[in-house]
């Protein structure tokens, strides 16, 4: 299988500011000198971590979703990041991943950080999303999804895993830091996976310091490259195939794996 290059865009916010960010985004882009088959923005990256839904959701087929699509077209590559939704009257942190061609796959965030309120104010998503680019099985999870290993859990059967990628969207903030670094290093070693974590820097409107520390893990949980914490960046990494099938044929933890069912939670 071909090498899938990973394209991480680690930025600052400008709060509840959709305009500011949309255009901060476009020009990070087209900055973009390397091909790139996947570029990977922020949770909410058009508002920060907002609790704010009603002042800032839009349809599904609004303004963010159509400059997706135009970026994904310029760069010829898939684009993802997650923005504030509306819809049937209730509120997602929905992911999207869209492809040059302009169709796209969504997720919503399934476990809400209820320590911020996002329970008060968005409805949790009860499916996943496991999405193909070039052959490369790819498991997308929102920020506190990533606390939560049996979401996060990989299969493995009759010689196929179920993903080869983990990747997280997050505005995960300093203090917790440790928290981030650690759980995507231990998911890639538990998954016998790739995990990226694109995280945003700078303060919120809560006073919340966030350092970003986006990173791609191998799936022995080493970190592919190192970058100073709390500064933007964007950064172009390959990842091979055969890299990871060597680990994967050579110590197959898959053929250990428990089996179980998860069951989806019903909303009273």
């Amino acid at each position: 299988m071909q090498d899938l290059t990973i394209t991480l865009i680690q930025s600052d916010l400008v709060w509840e500011n959709k305009t500011a960010n949309l255009n901060n985004f476009q020009n990070k882009i087209a900055d973009i000198k390397e091909n790139t088959d996947l570029i990977i923005l922020p949770e909410m990256f058009t508002t920060g971590f907002s609790m704010n839904p009603k002042d800032f959701a839009e349809e599904e087929n609004g303004i963010t979703l159509a400059w997706m699509k135009t970026r994904a077209k310029e760069k010829n590559a898939f684009l993802a990041g997650s923005f504030i939704v509306l819809e049937n009257g209730l509120f997602f942190n929905r992911l999207f991943l869209v492809s040059p061609r302009g169709d796209y796959q969504t997720y919503n965030k399934r476990h809400l950080f209820r320590m911020a309120g996002e329970d008060n104010f968005y409805s949790m998503g009860q499916d996943s999303l496991i999405a193909n680019i070039n052959g490369w099985k790819i498991n997308f999870l929102i920020c506190y999804d990533l606390r939560f290993p049996v979401w996060a859990k990989n299969t493995y059967s009759k010689g196929v895993y179920q993903y080869d990628i983990l990747l997280t969207v997050a505005s995960w903030p300093e203090v917790r830091n440790i928290i981030w670094t650690t759980l995507l290093a231990a998911r890639a070693i538990e998954n016998q996976a790739f995990a990226i974590g694109v995280n945003r820097v700078g303060f919120d409107a809560n006073r919340f310091h966030h350092t970003g520390d986006s990173n791609i893990c191998d799936a022995k949980g080493n970190p592919l490259f190192h970058e100073k914490a709390g500064i933007e960046f964007t950064k172009t990494i390959s990842l091979k195939f055969d890299e990871l099938k060597l680990l994967r044929d050579k110590i197959n933890v898959g053929l250990d794996w428990d089996l179980f069912q998860i069951e989806n939670k019903i909303n009273l």
